[in-house]
């Protein structure tokens, strides 16, 4: 049985999932934030020995090559970054929103469970008899879905005999 209190919990405990969970995105924005700070200050060397190199200095061309590569792989990690954390985001939504629904299914059953109790002995032996007429209108409504297709197999079937009459008494007519 579970009670108000566990479902609260349950709750609580999912909504402190989530909080945790924002946290660590809030933290993962200012790890990408100092990424791009890092991406800009890589751009601007990069910009500078490219003026440099373009002045008529070979000397530094391997150093430019070099920073070059390492803005590369900086703007690769973060690309990388970047959809794997929003693919967890995704994920983490997604488990969020099952989780939600779930409890509040068990919150939904729980709240008529707990309204049945507090019904009075005759409406809770009205709602048992609803229950029960609705399974006795499923058994007859299948009855009657049974005794339509039997009234059209014989009424196809009568059709096709007084068919079968007609021909025959028409023949006798005719011959």
């Amino acid at each position: 049985v579970v009670t108000r209190d566990d479902v609260e919990e349950s709750l609580k405990a999912i909504f402190q999932y989530v909080k945790d969970k924002e946290q660590l995105f809030k933290e993962l924005r200012s790890q990408i934030e100092e990424i791009q700070q890092r991406i800009s200050v890589k751009q601007r060397e990069r910009d500078y020995w490219l003026e440099y190199k373009n002045v008529g200095s070979k000397i530094h061309a391997d150093k430019i090559s070099s920073l070059e590569k390492d803005i590369k792989k900086v703007k690769d990690e973060l690309q990388r970054t970047t959809e794997y954390y929003r693919d967890a985001l995704n994920a983490v939504k997604e488990e969020n929103k099952s989780l939600f629904d779930r409890h509040l299914k068990l919150l939904s059953e729980q709240a008529l469970k707990s309204a049945v109790e507090y019904l009075d002995k005759n409406c809770r032996r009205e709602i048992q008899e609803n229950e029960w007429l609705k399974e006795e209108v499923k058994v007859y409504r299948k009855e009657v879905s049974d005794l339509k297709a039997s009234v059209q197999l014989l009424e196809e079937e009568n059709t096709s005999l007084v068919g079968k009459l007609i021909d025959t008494k028409l023949q006798n007519l005719i011959g």
